[in-house]
């Protein structure tokens, strides 16, 4: 299946933010602390304005929403990007973080693009068209059993003040194995069939926005851990190969 335009042009600025951040890559840099104390970078800033200037450039008409430059246009079709998902991580000096492109089309995330260029992974998804990691098809695993199942957690902070922390301890000794791989790559690795469950909370749409075409076109689910859909609201995730969602619902709900 060919890519549309759309997708084209998010894979192109991907690239463009690519280079910005390869330059920038443990080079001494300007970090500052942002309201809700979390960094921003220069390249996180330099990598959004390379994102933005080429969407828009392409799609003049098109909504934008980023991390750094906040919302501007409207319409039924924006784009959602976060220059570099994981800036603690960019700013430590370790690979685990992403680009993430993603365009909303009716309220309905219709791509996505995960670019985690120091890692060397490149993800993409298109409705209809299956997902792709570093040019290849991926696909979820089968496995429809806890006690052959990984599963991955990420900031897990208001989820262990919550009741349900106790519903988890219950669960982690019925998986195979339990991990904490975070961010992007825990998306990469659930939509590669690498691993089967991914649980998360204190996040934005932002952090989700590309990574949900990629792992549902690559057969999974992803939905909150309300079992509702991902929506600019969403604070939480609960994304799976599909085998084990209803599952895990019901241990939680």
């Amino acid at each position: 299946m060919a890519h549309s335009p759309e997708l084209e042009a998010a894979l192109s600025a991907a690239e463009a933010a690519a280079r910005v951040i390869r330059e920038c890559y443990l080079k001494p840099i300007d970090i500052r602390t942002k309201g809700d104390g979390t960094p921003v970078t220069e390249a996180d800033v330099r990598s959004e304005q390379a994102i933005r200037e080429l969407l828009s450039a392409r799609f003049p008409d098109y909504a934008f929403f980023g991390e750094e430059t906040g919302r501007s246009g409207t319409g039924e079709n924006i784009w959602i990007v976060d220059p570099i998902d994981g800036t603690k991580s960019f700013v430590r000096g370790y690979p685990f973080f992403s680009t993430l492109i993603a365009l909303e089309r009716k309220g309905t995330l219709t791509l996505g693009v995960s670019s985690a260029a120091i890692y060397g992974e490149l993800a993409w998804a298109e409705r209809g068209g299956g997902a792709f990691l570093n040019g290849r098809p991926i696909a979820v695993s089968g496995i429809s059993s806890f006690e052959r199942a990984t599963l991955s957690t990420g900031n897990m902070d208001s989820f262990a003040a919550s009741p349900r922390w106790a519903k988890l301890g219950q669960l982690v000794p019925r998986f195979h194995r339990t991990r904490g791989y975070g961010d992007f790559l825990n998306y990469h690795l659930l939509a590669a069939g690498k691993i089967e469950a991914v649980i998360e909370t204190d996040i934005n749409i932002l952090d989700l926005a590309a990574l949900v075409p990629i792992v549902e076109e690559a057969g999974g689910r992803f939905t909150t851990l309300e079992g509702e859909p991902i929506t600019q609201d969403a604070q939480s995730v609960l994304a799976t190969n599909g085998h084990l969602h209803e599952q895990l619902l019901a241990a939680f709900n």
